[in-house]
């Protein structure tokens, strides 16, 4: 509905009893999906005409400039009920977008029991497995009957973030195993728990990274993934739709980093012009430092240029096919990096595999340069053109195994491999590939 005539503003026309009526209509996803509509003014109204948990569930799904301009706009009350109805894990997050001030006044006010989880998530660091978590799991002790986790299970909060997965502890508050609802549901009253659960379970350190946590979440196809601590006690639980705000994250910085973007990833239009500046200058500035090397290099084959004057001609096919061969085979390694499909054990083989396509891709693209250069302009001699093939088939090998290598030594230490692709990658091969033509071109021609 937001997508109609007039989107979200058009809602703003009606009185304060249809405009609620109108707001029930609509998902939090179409209200969300529409809110970079409306102005400051405009959105306090509309998020004050929300019911109180919608409104929890709506900041959530916010940028934080929409958060941050909510929450300066509405009273200290509104505040504190708003994040007595939040999720604890959507709590924290905006709880540490207001200012040091608002937080603390905040937090004092909440109820106990909700101050004692906020408190307690904020101890870890946000980009931990632990600071992604909810408290809000169901548990269990292993000695009850399957009957009696029913009944646990039908009186539990419905604040509960899933009870898909219901965890096991002992009375350290260990995690010993886990049962489905589902298993529960099939399992005879009177048999205990002990016997039907899941002793091999899958679950993560307070510490782990979260692309690590979301990785491990991916690959075991759970909905949820239990934390613990390094005692084995039960901190919370991650649950697959927090992880997938963080996938698209690392996602966007890898994309950054691959255009040679600095900084973390956010939203196009809550960056300012200075911090746009300040995270795209630096790495222009290092690459044209770095790109100032190829002046070098042709520098010091001048000679050899004015000699062969078409090798000129020819230098930027060579660099920009060089790079982007070389690009391509870092896209690719650096892709099953990410998706852990590839570690650093396995070198030999992706390089064994990029060492054949390389031969390949260079043979073929040195074979069309060759004809291209002797049958059209500039209608090169044989050995001439010949030069130019073999060179170019020689730059595209060497940029394919760069661009294998490369991502595979900076993950091996401990940096990003996205670096290794884009602008860098690039300017790297261009260095390295224009040394490759002109030695091959002096060879061949000397």
């Amino acid at each position: 509905m937001s997508d109609g005539p007039g989107g979200l503003t058009h809602l703003l026309e009606a009185d304060s009893e249809k405009l609620r009526e109108l707001l029930e209509k609509l998902s939090v996803a179409d209200l969300a999906g529409g809110w970079y509509e409306l102005d400051d003014q405009q959105a306090l109204k509309l998020f004050l005409a929300l019911e109180q948990h919608t409104r929890g569930e709506l900041i959530a799904e916010l940028s934080n400039a929409e958060q941050k301009s909510l929450v300066a706009a509405l009273s200290f009350q509104a505040t504190r009920d708003l994040l007595e109805v939040m999720d604890p894990d959507d709590l924290v997050d905006l709880i540490q977008q207001v200012s040091p001030e608002i937080r603390s006044e905040v937090i004092g006010q909440l109820s106990e029991e909700v101050r004692k989880e906020a408190e307690f998530l904020l101890r870890f660091d946000d980009d931990d497995a632990a600071g992604l978590m909810t408290t809000r799991y169901a548990a269990i002790r292993a000695d009850i009957t399957a009957n009696q986790a029913l009944v646990f299970l039908r009186r539990a909060p419905e604040e509960l973030e899933t009870i898909y997965y219901v965890y096991v502890v002992d009375g350290l508050q260990r995690l010993i195993g886990v049962v489905s609802l589902r298993q529960i549901l099939m399992t005879a009253d009177e048999v205990r728990i002990v016997d039907v659960m899941e002793r091999s379970i899958v679950s993560v350190r307070e510490d782990t990274d979260q692309e690590e946590t979301a990785r491990v979440l991916e690959n075991h196809d759970l909905i949820a993934l239990p934390v613990v601590d390094r005692w084995n006690r039960l901190l919370g639980i991650v649950t697959f739709d927090d992880m997938i705000d963080v996938i698209r994250e690392e996602q966007s910085e890898d994309i950054y980093r691959m255009g040679a973007i600095g900084g973390d990833a956010e939203a196009y239009l809550e960056s300012s012009v200075a911090r746009l500046i300040w995270r795209r200058l630096p790495w222009l500035v290092l690459l044209l430092l770095a790109g100032t090397i190829t002046t070098n290099v042709l520098a010091g084959y001048r000679d050899l240029i004015a000699r062969f004057a078409f090798l000129a001609l020819f230098i930027p096919v060579i660099t920009q096919t060089g790079g982007n061969s070389g690009t391509q085979s870092s896209t690719l390694i650096i892709r099953g990096l990410a998706t852990g499909h590839l570690h650093f054990r396995l070198i030999g083989r992706a390089l064994s595999k990029e060492l054949a396509t390389g031969v390949v891709i260079g043979l073929a693209t040195g074979g069309i340069i060759f004809l291209r250069s002797f049958f059209l302009p500039p209608g090169l001699e044989g050995m001439e053109a010949l030069a130019i093939g073999i060179s170019l088939a020689s730059v595209v090998f060497f940029a394919t195994l760069m661009g294998c290598l490369m991502p595979f030594i900076i993950s091996r230490f401990n940096g990003d491999p996205a670096t290794a692709a884009g602008p860098l990658m690039t300017t790297l091969i261009d260095i390295a590939g224009l040394t490759v033509y002109f030695e091959v071109a002096k060879l061949l021609l000397t």
